[in-house]
This record gives C-alpha cells, sequence and structure tokens, in this order.
C-alpha cells in the first residue's frame, strides 16, 4: 500500500490570499518602499511637537558667588595663627541648572537650589542670547525660585498647565540642560504620585516620580505632559536616584509662585496644633491600636483654624494631604509645602473611627512665632544692637538649662543656619516643630562652643 502524501488544506487558502493581495496592491506588497513612507505620523510624533513648541522656553542658568579661600602658606601652620597669617582671597563659584519661562512678563521658575547664594544670575534662551536675571524670590522649603529677565524680548513661554488629573503611566517629556548640553530631551512615564523622597536632615513630600532620565543641569527644567503643558518642574535633589527621576507638582508651584511674584517670599502657615510623636507605651496608655502611626494632637490653639474646624485634643493625624503620617515632624514637612489660605484634608483616627476634617491654612501670627521659640528652645531670645541674638532667661526645667546654657550667652546658630536676623529667626523657629533636638552655636566670653540641646 502506497504512502499519502501530507495535506495541508490551509495551503491553498493562503496561496489565495497572498495572490489576491498581490494584485490589490500592483505587486509592491513585499517590495521595501512602502507607501506610508511619507506619512508624517510616523515620525512627527507628539513628543517632536511638544518640543518644537515649548523647547524655547527652556532657558540655562548659570550663577556667581564670591567666596573667600584661604591663600595657604607653605609648611604646617597652628590652626589658630591661620586666620591671621593666612589672607583669605576671593573666588568665584559658579554652578549650573535649567530653568522654564512661565509668562509674557519674562518670570522664570526653577529650583531654589541652583540660585541659592549667587550674586550674578545669567540666562541664556535656546536661541543663544543671554541677560540677566533679577531674584524675585525664593523658597527653600518648596525648592522653588523665580527670577525675571532684565531688559529681554521676543521670547517664549510655557503654558502652566495642571497636575491634578495626572495619571500613572501617561507619558511625559522633560527638556534640561544635564551636565551643561544644553536644551536635552527625555522621555519616560508617571512612574508614581505623590512621593516621599529623603534628603539631608530633612523629607520632600508629594513629588511626581518620572523614568525621564533628569540628572544634574536638569534641576529647574519642565516637565510636560503629550499637549505640551507644564505639569511638574525637574528637580536633582535625590542623589541616589538611578533611572528614576522626580518633579514637582504644578499645582503646588502656581502657589509658591504667586506668593514669591507678589510677596517675594512665602509666608509660614500653621493650624494651631501642638503635635506629639506616637510611641508603643503611649499607644497602649490611651488604648490605641498597637500598628497605629501617626501624630497625636497634644493641644488645639483657641486661636488656630483647627480649633474652628473641629480637630480636638486626642485625635491622631495619619493622614494630611494624602500623605502618610508617621511623626510630628512629617506634619510639619508637609505644612511647609502649603500656602496661606489653602485648603488640605486631614485623616484623624478619633474614638476607634476614621475621620475625615477639611481644614483651611493661615498665616502664623508674630506673637506664636514668640511663644513657640520661648517654648521649643526653652530660651528667649533678644535681639542686640550688634544683629545677634542673646538668650535673656533659660527656663530651668529646659534642655537647654540643662546643657549649661545661661543667661547671657550668645547664640550665633541653629542647626547650621545662622540667626541673626529676625527672618532667620521666624524661619529657624518654625524648623524646629516636630525635632527632638537642635545643634546650637554658642558664644560666651571668647569662647565658641557647639551644644546639642534636646528640645520642649
Amino acid at each position: 500500500m502506497g504512502s499519502r502524501p501530507l495535506r495541508w488544506p490551509f495551503v491553498s487558502h493562503f496561496a489565495r490570499i497572498v495572490a489576491f493581495a498581490l494584485l490589490a496592491s500592483g505587486g509592491s506588497l513585499f517590495l521595501t518602499e512602502p507607501a506610508a513612507a511619507d506619512d508624517p505620523f510616523l515620525r512627527r510624533t507628539a513628543t517632536v511637537t511638544v518640543v518644537e513648541k515649548v523647547g524655547p522656553a527652556v532657558v540655562n542658568i548659570t550663577t556667581q558667588q564670591q567666596v573667600q579661600q584661604r591663600q595657604r602658606r607653605r609648611g604646617a601652620l597652628n590652626p589658630f595663627f591661620r586666620d591671621f597669617f593666612e589672607p583669605r582671597l576671593p573666588r568665584t563659584a559658579q554652578s549650573l541648572g535649567s530653568g522654564v519661562v512661565i509668562d509674557a512678563d519674562g518670570h522664570v521658575l526653577t529650583n531654589e537650589h541652583v540660585v541659592s547664594g549667587a550674586d550674578v544670575i545669567r540666562v541664556t534662551l535656546a536661541d543663544g542670547r543671554e541677560f540677566d536675571a533679577k531674584l524675585v524670590g525664593a523658597d527653600p522649603n518648596n525648592d522653588l525660585a523665580v527670577l525675571k529677565l532684565q531688559d529681554a524680548d521676543d521670547f517664549t513661554w510655557a503654558v502652566p498647565g495642571s497636575s491634578e488629573d495626572l495619571m500613572v503611566g501617561e507619558p511625559v517629556i522633560a527638556i534640561g540642560n544635564p551636565f551643561g548640553l544644553s536644551n536635552s530631551v527625555t522621555t519616560g512615564v508617571v512612574s508614581a504620585l505623590n512621593r516621599s523622597i529623603r534628603n539631608d536632615d530633612r523629607v520632600f513630600h508629594g513629588f511626581m516620580q518620572t523614568d525621564a532620565s533628569i540628572n544634574p543641569g536638569n534641576s529647574g527644567g519642565p516637565l510636560l505632559n503629550a499637549h505640551g503643558e507644564l505639569v511638574g518642574i525637574n528637580t536633582a535633589i535625590y542623589q541616589n536616584a538611578q533611572g528614576i527621576g522626580f518633579a514637582i507638582p504644578i499645582d503646588v508651584a502656581k502657589r509658591i509662585v504667586h506668593e514669591l511674584i507678589t510677596k517675594g517670599a512665602v509666608a509660614p502657615v500653621w493650624l494651631g496644633l501642638e503635635l506629639q510623636d506616637l510611641r508603643p507605651q503611649l499607644n497602649e496608655a490611651l488604648g490605641l491600636p498597637e500598628r497605629l502611626q501617626g501624630a497625636l494632637v497634644a493641644g488645639v490653639r483657641r486661636d488656630g483654624p483647627a480649633r474652628g474646624a473641629g480637630i480636638q485634643r486626642g485625635d491622631v493625624i495619619v493622614e494630611i494631604g494624602g500623605s502618610e503620617i508617621r511623626s510630628a515632624r512629617s506634619f510639619y514637612e508637609y505644612l511647609e509645602r502649603t500656602t496661606t489660605g489653602e485648603e488640605i484634608t486631614l485623616d484623624l483616627y478619633r474614638d476607634g473611627a476614621e475621620v475625615k476634617i477639611r481644614v483651611r491654612t493661615a498665616a502664623i501670627p508674630d506673637r506664636e512665632i514668640d511663644r513657640l521659640g520661648s517654648r521649643v528652645l526653652g530660651m528667649k531670645l533678644e535681639r542686640r544692637p550688634e544683629g545677634q541674638y542673646a538668650a535673656t532667661s533659660v527656663s530651668e526645667d529646659s534642655g537647654a538649662f540643662a546643657r549649661g546654657l545661661r543667661a547671657g550667652d550668645w547664640i550665633l546658630a541653629v542647626n547650621g543656619k545662622a540667626l541673626n536676623s529676625p527672618e532667620a529667626l521666624r524661619r529657624i523657629v518654625l524648623d524646629l516643630r516636630g525635632r527632638t533636638q537642635a545643634m546650637v552655636v554658642v558664644q560666651r566670653g571668647r569662647g565658641r562652643y557647639h551644644v546639642a540641646i534636646p528640645l520642649s
């Protein structure tokens, strides 16, 4: 019995389809010159359109700062004599960053750390023109600064969009000057929203995360959506990032920009709350769940916004504005990113139930600054004619008194920040909220000492 050939019934059917396709295409189905080669949509993507539209609004920022550097002499010199025999010579330090023009008035939005301490600021447009820029205002708590181009005309600006409806996974475009490579474009997606990242001794809240490359020099540049709208300001403050970047949401930036342009600074806010960290022993004593994390409301100020909103002593704040609260410090760090009159949502734990309360922030009164400074530091400070501050009294039950501080001591700096003006005192005191200790530089007579004091 002879073998029968295998039959593939679909072969003839496939052959008929190919033949029909060849006839329909004029025999060009498999030729290397596709009919769609001239289709502009294959190359002119949304990214190309956005870069052409917004790229001219991205600027390169260079700064100069005069710093003093000792002229080293040959041979070893006792450190005590260096101030007398090693003169300080001026040296110019430069930094490089990015920015974006945001309106027809020539305001440029960038990161605060790009222009911090600058004596001279120069801005280079995408077309190569250079202009001097004036610092309008800066806010280190939000790492944002606003500049104004001087004597500039005929420039492009970016239209601020909204970050409220951003979706994880949607495409974004970053433009900046990484490592001095001007107007570099990187693309990616929104990787996450409302991220908290730690830098040095503090945590920044509410950041957008993206996989678009953001490197040193990108700081201050725009993050754009597929429509070319400005949805974030890139920042490279997270030094350990590899393959991820962070941006400040534009909705946060717009509130800060308004404050900086109209007032030159961002007024610190408060809710009128005194908070305490939760500890296992405290959870047990108060009958709270063992694993509950947050900040315990230890007091509600009679004249603060929280009292009118219905927040009570004994409430535990577990979230603010969608960000988890793990300590009193994290609560105050979030407040530093808000502006006067902003409505925020607090998630509370009260009597075994979750409660949501909306409260509007208010500018912190000057009297509260004085009270807070005396209570937290444990001493009253008075500015002397020389411009520096001295302790006029030290509470005997304070950490400062226990560490040996007494009335008459000069307080030169706190946590590395010079105490030399009312504004400096204001910021230092506010930054102490929620902290457990502070490093204080004290001068007594001719001696200067670094003292770590526990905070009340």
